[in-house]
């Protein structure tokens, strides 16, 4: 007995089992038929799934019925509401609230009025309420029992009265529930979050917010410990004309510690400039980080500046900008600002600094500024028509013909000319350029008379397109003939151009949850993880295309401060693509920072092209697709700016 003792002490200890990996969802013949019905739009395929014996399944389908958004699936979903199970009933009230249909307001109601001990499903039944009702039964968000400050139903409330206020259905009865949501205590942070966002889109309540939310958005501002409830504090204070609020506004905008609040409050800054507002811009134009720059830049082209100030005060001086897109947006405020004596000056020197520089993306930003000087339009015009170079720059020439042609100075004159380059523009087929000429034909503004062969025109550059891959061009050379031709439906697009690309089994059970992906970009290496059980189609685009290498060498063509990083475009412009679209794939993910999603010209035209969210953007869940979350270099996502390249795209090992 003492040996035994004695080996079992001596021997070595047995090693700890490996963690076991979580099983692939579409290992499940079942799951991938309610994914294929969900891709190819079968409502009737998947209503039975909504009673089949297996919770799993009734929240997969009510799920896909998510992206179908099909209506006539609404009184089959309506039961799952009760459904035993936590997941399905959260899936339910997503799925509703996809659809969108007043009809389901009452079984809402009734649900949120009895006891919901699960909190995700809590807050998706809430918000699947604020999607669905209507102007006369809005007032059914905030007649239940109104929460108290530990209400675990505070969260749900908060996000519903964004959905309403999104929606443009806020009243003042909303600002005054709102209000005391943000007023939650700091544990509870999602409430605050959904109360802060609502007030940003709170239309045509500006005097009400001043009179009952001021104080809360004051003190919020300030003290607030996340970033978000602050930065919406501040949009929302740019809206109320209160000295208080601007003050509150030049402090967060100097001092807050995290960039996108400084961003949000100089956004919000009213257009009535001042000393302390220059004072405070002028900071902002210097400091290290491209888009705050940008936005200080941004501020000058929109505020009413006395034409002196501008020529000759330092921010026309663009020496100490050290970002390209900023110096390019000053130029333009000064341009746009200046007398008439010294815009000839200011052009110079932008046609200079166009020459100089061989960034395609500058190039781009200085001919938008030169849209703001209606005798820069030989110039456009030249550039526009060229057929070498790089592609971005004769999209962004027409653009800002476009532009300058809604100049109250433009020459009338020039009309002709004006429409005899967008002509041109339709006949070269360019899809940046066909899009441009498309919109602005269908302005009588810009074009108030269009004549027979401008229709032909449209009708020819819209029928050499090639369907899928120039879907977006197609849209908008489309929509301009129906506003020409008063269609009073508006004309879908080609059926079946999304079905072109069903999804890739073999490719998505390849794909084991959690895989990770390594982007490194020149500003630094970012780590995304695949969303693959909620995107099963849009992970095996993705993933096929970095197999091949695609988005090697690619650009991040668009920035928006605050908002996203953009890129994948293989033209590097925005409007290219791959041969084919994929169908829209809608789960239960919202868009917080870092989230990854695929643009898209509309439902189901989505493509190769992926964007990066700096912060929460709400108003994009079930609108686009997310199907990776950012997990490493969030900062880096943040330094991104146009121009940045992806330099290698590679799949991680397990």
């Amino acid at each position: 007995m003492i040996h035994l003792f004695l080996s079992l002490l001596l021997a070595p200890p047995l090693a700890a089992a490996p963690p076991t990996k979580p099983a692939h969802p579409y290992a499940d013949a079942t799951r991938c038929r309610i994914a294929t019905a969900q891709d190819e739009r079968q409502t009737t395929a998947l209503l039975p799934f909504l009673v089949d014996k297996n919770p799993a399944y009734r929240a997969a389908a009510a799920e896909a019925l998510g992206s179908v958004q099909d209506t006539k699936a609404v009184p089959a979903l309506l039961p799952l509401l009760h459904d035993a199970t936590p997941a399905v009933r959260r899936a339910a009230a997503y799925a509703l609230g996809q659809a969108g249909d007043s009809t389901a307001v009452p079984a809402l109601v009734q649900r949120l009025a009895q006891p919901e001990p699960n909190s995700p499903a809590r807050r998706a039944t809430y918000e699947a309420l604020g999607r669905c009702v209507t102007k006369r039964s809005v007032g059914q968000v905030w007649t239940m029992a109104p929460p108290g400050p530990d209400s675990a139903a505070a969260p749900g409330r908060a996000w519903a009265m964004y959905r309403i206020a999104l929606r443009g259905l806020a009243t003042p009865e909303a600002v005054s529930q709102a209000t005391k949501l943000l007023s939650q205590p700091k544990q509870n942070l999602a409430a605050r979050m959904g109360a802060a966002a609502a007030f940003t889109r709170m239309r045509g309540l500006d005097s009400v917010l001043a009179r009952v939310a001021l104080p809360v958005l004051l003190k919020d501002v300030t003290t607030d410990p996340n970033y978000y409830v602050r930065a919406n504090c501040a949009t929302a204070l740019g809206r109320v004309a209160r000295p208080a609020a601007y003050l509150a506004l030049l402090k967060a905008a100097n001092t807050d510690a995290d960039h996108r609040v400084r961003i949000a409050a100089l956004r919000a800054l009213p257009s009535e400039p001042s000393i302390q507002s220059f004072a405070v811009v002028k900071e902002a134009l210097v400091r290290p980080l491209a888009q705050e720059a940008l936005t200080a830049a941004e501020w000058l082209l929109k505020v009413q500046v006395d034409t002196a100030t501008i020529a000759s005060s330092d921010f026309a001086d663009v020496r100490r900008v050290q970002h390209w897109r900023a110096r390019a947006t000053l130029l333009q405020a000064a341009l746009r600002h200046a007398r008439v004596a010294f815009r000839s000056v200011i052009a110079d020197s932008i046609r200079l600094r166009y020459q100089k520089t061989a960034n395609q993306y500058e190039k781009a930003a200085l001919l938008a500024a030169l849209g703001e000087d209606v005798k820069q339009f030989g110039f456009l015009a030249k550039e526009a028509a060229a057929t070498s170079g790089p592609t971005v720059v004769p999209g962004t020439a027409l653009a800002a013909l476009v532009s300058l042609r809604g100049n109250k100075s433009f020459p009338v004159a020039r009309q002709a000319d004006f429409t005899a380059a967008l002509r041109r523009a339709l006949a070269g087929g360019d899809e940046a350029q066909l899009s441009t000429a498309a919109e602005a034909f269908g302005n009588p503004t810009l074009v108030p008379a269009p004549q027979p062969a401008d229709l032909a025109a449209l009708r020819q550059a819209r029928d050499k397109l090639v369907l899928p891959r120039e879907i977006e061009a197609w849209i908008g050379l489309q929509q301009a003939l129906d506003k020409i031709e008063k269609t009073a439906t508006p004309t879908p697009a080609p059926r079946g151009t999304a079905r072109q690309h069903p999804i890739d089994w073999a490719v998505v059970q390849s794909v084991p949850v959690g895989q990770r992906v390594r982007v490194a970009t020149t500003q630094g290496v970012i780590v995304l993880e695949l969303k693959v059980a909620e995107a099963p189609g849009a992970v095996a685009s993705f993933v096929a295309l970095v197999r091949q290498h695609f988005y090697d060498g690619l650009y991040f063509h668009r920035v928006v401060p605050d908002f996203v990083a953009q890129g994948g475009d293989p033209r590097g412009d925005g409007s290219g693509g791959v041969p084919y679209t994929l169908r829209s794939e809608f789960a239960q993910l919202n868009y917080g920072a870092g989230a990854v999603g695929l643009a898209s010209a509309g439902k189901d035209t989505e493509s190769c092209q992926f964007f990066l969210t700096h912060e929460p953007t709400p108003h994009l869940d079930g609108r686009y697709p997310i199907f990776a979350q950012v997990v490493s270099g969030l900062d880096v996502v943040q330094r991104l700016e146009i121009g940045d390249k992806m330099l290698r795209v590679e799949l991680l090992k397990p």
